[in-house]
């Protein structure tokens, strides 16, 4: 999920000619991004014991992977910041606690 919507707000900024398709490219993937969000929060809110919170943490935290290494492979910015690396610290205990704290 978060990879798809990575693309679909980001592709603009790969290659000049797709900037002006980027509403549609959105749009082409702004199903396929929802229907991965459902039932990724699905599973999620069933795996961690019917907890709303849990799912939406767990979603949070697992973004801050995603996005850091997307940008950073096709974008070619840095994730290697003081900043950037304790945030993706702070995603990864966020997802920790809700994994493994009962």
């Amino acid at each position: 999920m978060h990879t798809v919507f990575w693309f679909s707000m980001n592709l603009q900024f790969v290659k000049e000619s797709w900037r002006d398709k980027s509403l549609f490219i959105a749009l082409c993937l702004a199903i396929p991004g929802t229907t991965l969000a459902y039932y990724g929060t699905r599973f999620t809110y069933e795996a961690l014991g019917n907890t709303a919170w849990g799912s939406r943490f767990i979603g949070f935290g697992s973004s801050w992977f995603v996005f850091p290494i997307l940008t950073w492979l096709i974008l070619k910015e840095s994730m290697f910041t003081s900043k950037t690396l304790i945030c993706a610290a702070l995603a990864f205990s966020i997802i920790l606690i809700q994994i493994f704290w009962e």
